[in-house]
């Protein structure tokens, strides 16, 4: 009887991708800790000097690539085409570049299949093969029936080993190749399951050559994992040309897609959509929409005007603040950093001698987002402050400055284009920081007034008095 081996295994970093013979708890690449796993190793090509060197030779034979001086580089603009979707468009910096790998990531149920298949059905002359490895051709068509699309130059190909995908790829000559998700696809070459570290990196790296070989723009739909990132080994996103993540309750209806790595355009852009029964729907306008209607006299209510990348829109912050129930107060930030939130609290305690160590206090943002803007700041003290007072703020006014731990108010940048954007809604205040140049606190010939303010004291004597 032939005995069978032992499969010989490694452990791979899924932060680095870094090899090691044996477990380590701390990477020695990386530094990072917990983040080796064991696979079984690939098999090695030969290493004999023949014969690597008859593939360096049919490597050069085949390959057009020649070195060539830096300053003989033409500049050329890349090749871009409109996908139908503006917002999706205008977060990639204009539209898709051909021949650019575009990884989407996001939360299960966030609707990272639904965007990846409304692009065919928004563009009609875009010949897309679209390959699902975790649903079924029907499944596909009764989602394409929801969002009410035609799709007549998409083509569906439910598959998950990778040379199956670029032998089709190679014979259907598709504009744009959609892959969901990358963690499903596996290639024979590796023995490991699909979505491992050696299967992602594998297929990831064939289908970037496939997109650089052919000028196909590839999209990839990507896990993540619970602490919120990418599922998969770090060089997934290294390799790509466009990371972009899905954010947003699950629950709610709103999403944010932010573009976390561009190397066709700003990082600074983002794009907001609403879920409906329909597909997601473009959010033009979201400062609109972010605002929701309530009662003129309702407390612990105050709207920022905040940035997100280089766009404007104002947001709804809600504070509670009531006697602690029990021992311990307690502090609950929903969409907002709560380390932050308690340090706002030691600042009212400290420097302005608001007494809030025995009351609970609960912060949400409205609209199920997530803040991280330093001009939210002025905001959440204005809404803490007016639920412990119980007095209501003026729906007409916002808020945009930081609050510094001694008790200043502290300038935000582009404050011009949040108080245009705020003028622009119909908002009659603004409070902002004094130290704001003197040509942003200049009186307007607008409806809108800017009030400048110092410290948090002056910002209780202007808003309360």
């Amino acid at each position: 009887m032939a005995s069978t081996g032992k499969v010989k295994t490694v452990w791979y970093c899924t932060s680095c991708g870094n090899e090691s013979p044996k477990w380590m708890g701390r990477c020695p690449a990386c530094g990072e800790w917990n983040t080796m796993v064991e696979e079984p190793k690939a098999a090695k090509a030969s290493s004999s000097a023949g014969g690597a060197a008859g593939r360096a030779r049919a490597f050069l034979d085949a390959s057009d690539a020649r070195p060539e001086p830096l300053e003989s580089i033409s500049l050329s603009e890349d090749n871009r085409f409109s996908i139908g979707i503006a917002e999706l468009d205008r977060v990639l910096g204009g539209g898709m570049v051909e021949g650019s790998m575009i990884l989407i990531g996001g939360e299960p149920g966030i609707g990272k299949s639904t965007l990846s298949l409304q692009i065919p059905l928004a563009c009609h002359g875009l010949r897309t093969l679209y390959v699902s490895g975790e649903e079924s051709a029907k499944q596909i068509k009764l989602r394409a029936q929801r969002l009410g699309g035609e799709g007549s130059g998409c083509l569906v190909l439910s598959e998950t080993l990778l040379e199956n995908i670029l032998a089709q790829a190679r014979e259907v000559k598709p504009q744009l190749l959609i892959v969901d998700s990358i963690q499903t696809i596996y290639s024979e070459g590796i023995e490991s399951s699909a979505g491992s570290v050696s299967q992602v990196r594998e297929c990831a790296s064939s289908l970037l050559r496939y997109a650089k070989e052919t000028s196909t723009p590839v999209i990839l739909i990507g896990h993540i994992t619970k602490d919120g990132t990418i599922a998969g080994p770090k060089v997934l996103e290294h390799i790509v040309d466009v990371v972009l993540l899905f954010e947003g309750d699950t629950k709610g209806s709103y999403r944010i897609l932010r573009s976390i790595k561009n190397r066709f355009g700003s990082t600074d852009e983002l794009a907001v959509f609403e879920m409906t029964g329909s597909g997601l729907r473009e959010v033009s306008n979201p400062s609109e929409i972010l605002i929701p209607m309530h009662q003129d006299d309702l407390s612990g209510v105050a709207i920022s005007a905040m940035m997100d990348g280089t766009r404007p829109f104002l947001v709804e912050i809600q504070a509670l603040v009531s006697t602690a129930a029990y021992g311990t107060p307690q502090r609950s930030a929903t969409g907002f950093d709560s380390r932050r939130l308690n340090m706002l609290l030691a600042v009212l305690e400290k420097r302005a001698g608001f007494k809030l160590a025995a009351k609970d206090v609960f912060l949400n943002v409205a609209g199920g987002l997530r803040v991280t803007d330093p001009a939210c700041d002025l905001a959440i003290v204005a809404s803490v402050l007016s639920s412990n007072f119980d007095l209501y703020i003026s729906p007409k006014v916002c808020f945009a400055a930081e609050v510094g731990l001694s008790g200043e108010i502290r300038p935000v940048p582009q404050v011009e284009r949040r108080i245009a954007e705020a003028e622009k809604l119909g908002f009659e205040q603004i409070y902002i920081s004094s130290f704001n140049r003197s040509d942003a606190l200049k009186p307007r010939g607008g409806k809108i007034s800017v009030v400048p303010v110092a410290d948090i004291p002056a910002l209780c004597r202007k808003l309360f008095q």
